[in-house]
C-alpha cells in the first residue's frame, strides 16, 4: 500500500528522472522527460479508486461550463461522493483524491456565489449582487462587475430621485391635510409644516436613508388615496361614496401607467 504521508515517488526507466502520480489523470508522468505510463501499470491498487476518479473528471468538466448554480451544485455533490469512497481507505492516493474533492468543492461553492451574483447583475438588482460578490473578492470579473454594479446603483439613483420626489410630495401633503382636518389650525402655520416635511422627504430621498420604493409605495397606497379623498370631499364638496371611488381608482391608475411605461420604452427600444 502506499504511504499516506509520503506520496509514492518512482524513478523514470528511461531518464531516471522523478516520476509525479497525476491521480486524476490515472498517470504517471516523468518530471523530466515527460514520458507518461498507466498508472494501472505502477500502482496495482489504482483501479479500486475508478470511481472516486471517474466523479472527479465529470464534477471538474461541470466547473469549466459557463457558471451556473444547478451545475456547480452537481459538481460539488459528485465531489462528495468521490470524498466519501475514498474517506475508508489510509494511503496516499485516496488523500490526494480527497485533496482534490476538498478544492472542487471549495471552488463550486466561490461558482454557485458567483453566479447568483451574476444573475442579480442580470436583473439590475446591484445591491443583491454586490451583497453575493462581497462574499467572493477577487474571484473571475467580481472586482469589475462590483465597480459596474455601484455605477448602476448611481445611474439609478439618479433616474428615479426626481420621480420618488414628486410622488412622494402626496406624504407631506397628506399629512398636512390630516393635521388641517383634525386640528383646525391656521394655513399660514400648515405652510411652514408642510415645507419642513417636503425638506424631510428631500433628504432621505436624496441620501437613501429610505428605501425609494417604500415611500413610493407608501404614497400610492395610503397618502394618495388619503390626501385625493380629502381634497375632493373638502375642497369640492363632492359626495364621500364618488370621493371614494376616485381616491382608490386615480392611484391604480398611477401605478399602472408607472410599471408599464418601462415595459413599453423596452418595447420600443427593442424594435
Amino acid at each position: 500500500m502506499p504511504d499516506r504521508e509520503n506520496p509514492i515517488s518512482l524513478q523514470c526507466s528511461i531518464c531516471g528522472g522523478r516520476i509525479v502520480n497525476d491521480y486524476l489523470e490515472a498517470a504517471c508522468v516523468c518530471a523530466h522527460c515527460g514520458n507518461r505510463w498507466s498508472m494501472d501499470e505502477l500502482l496495482p491498487d489504482y483501479k479500486d479508486y475508478a470511481r472516486a476518479v471517474e466523479q472527479v473528471g465529470k464534477a471538474n468538466e461541470l466547473l469549466e461550463r459557463k457558471p451556473d448554480v444547478v451545475s456547480a451544485g452537481q459538481a460539488k455533490l459528485m465531489f462528495q461522493r468521490a470524498e466519501e469512497d475514498c474517506a475508508d481507505r489510509p494511503d496516499a492516493i485516496a488523500l490526494e483524491i480527497m485533496k482534490s474533492c476538498q478544492e472542487g468543492k471549495e471552488l463550486a461553492d466561490r461558482i454557485i456565489i458567483y453566479a447568483k451574483g451574476k444573475k442579480s447583475f442580470d436583473n439590475k438588482d446591484y445591491h443583491q449582487a454586490i451583497t453575493e460578490f462581497s462574499k467572493i473578492p477577487g474571484f473571475k470579473d467580481v472586482d469589475e462587475l462590483v465597480k459596474q454594479c455601484n455605477i448602476g446603483i448611481e445611474n439609478t439613483r439618479e433616474k428615479r430621485v426626481p420621480f420618488t420626489l414628486i410622488l412622494g410630495l402626496v406624504l407631506p401633503i397628506a399629512i398636512c391635510e390630516l393635521i388641517l382636518q383634525l386640528t383646525g389650525l391656521h394655513i399660514l402655520i400648515i405652510i411652514p409644516i408642510f415645507i419642513l416635511l417636503c425638506g424631510a422627504l428631500a433628504y432621505v430621498v436624496f441620501f437613501e436613508k429610505v428605501p425609494p420604493l417604500l415611500i413610493e409605495i407608501l404614497s400610492l397606497v395610503i397618502a394618495m388615496p388619503l390626501a385625493i379623498f380629502m381634497i375632493l370631499v373638502h375642497g369640492f364638496h363632492m359626495e364621500t361614496k364618488t370621493a371614494i371611488l376616485i381616491a382608490v381608482l386615480a392611484p391604480l391608475a398611477v401605478s399602472v401607467v408607472f410599471f408599464a411605461i418601462p415595459d413599453l420604452t423596452k418595447k420600443g427600444s427593442g424594435k
